[in-house]
């Protein structure tokens, strides 16, 4: 259940601009893993930590209300998937532009860090980074910059550098756009929109992207496109 502090009353918003303070969100669906993050951050005066949610859904509604600066967020919020990180990151930056998400996570995997940055993430550090390092981070993406440790920070460039997989070239270049747009959490309807194409269109395109990969929803189709190297 998502948890919100005392500082979503109504003037929080202009108390928080007023004092310069970095109003975070906390996305993870471990409540201990949250608890210890907001005990560390919440020791820096500049920081503070205006709520938690543990899923997708809840982080979606409550961003919306409490209006953060920055979205600590997890990739893995749930056993039965591991992409939902990624639309959501996608969800939030497309919805609120000024956001900046930036990524805590246990995995480093350079396709993961890719696509957590084509999904719209400003910043990418692994969980075992140290505190000073995690501030610096939170900072320096609230300012609009970008925030790698140096092994993400690597892992970028290796999958930059990486070949392209043979095994998915069959998927179109039409196909390769829509599912970019997927992985930014638009709707089929949006996807028309930005392509030139109708809904129709671009449902035919999901379907076939859908088959092509061997999935049979579209989070999943994204989450194979990543691994794979496809976006």
């Amino acid at each position: 259940m998502a948890t919100l502090t005392p500082s979503t009353a109504p003037y929080a918003e202009a108390e928080k601009a007023a004092t310069g303070e970095i109003g975070i969100m906390l996305v993870d669906d471990h409540a201990i893993v949250r608890q210890g993050l907001r005990s560390i951050l919440e020791r820096e005066r500049d920081l503070r930590v205006l709520a938690e949610a543990s899923t997708a859904a809840e982080a979606a509604t409550v961003v919306a209300r409490v209006e953060p600066d920055v979205v600590l967020l997890d990739l893995k919020l749930s056993t039965t998937s591991d992409s939902e990180g990624l639309t959501l990151c996608a969800q939030l930056v497309a919805e609120h532009p000024d956001l900046a998400v930036l990524v805590l996570t246990t995995f480093l995997d350079e396709k993961l860090v890719l696509s957590a940055v084509r999904a719209g993430a400003k910043g990418y550090v692994v969980k075992d980074v140290d505190t000073s390092g995690l501030v610096r981070a939170i900072r320096d993406v609230s300012r609009g910059g970008s925030a790698f440790d140096a092994r993400s920070a690597a892992a970028m460039v290796r999958g930059l550098n990486a070949p392209e997989p043979e095994q998915h070239q069959h998927l179109t270049d039409r196909e390769r756009e829509v599912l970019a747009l997927l992985a930014r959490g638009l709707s089929n309807r949006a996807i028309g929109e930005r392509l030139y194409i109708s809904e129709t269109t671009a449902k035919f395109h999901v379907g076939n992207i859908l088959r092509k990969l061997g999935v049979s929803r579209r989070a999943e189709a994204v989450y194979e496109a990543t691994k794979l190297g496809v976006i």
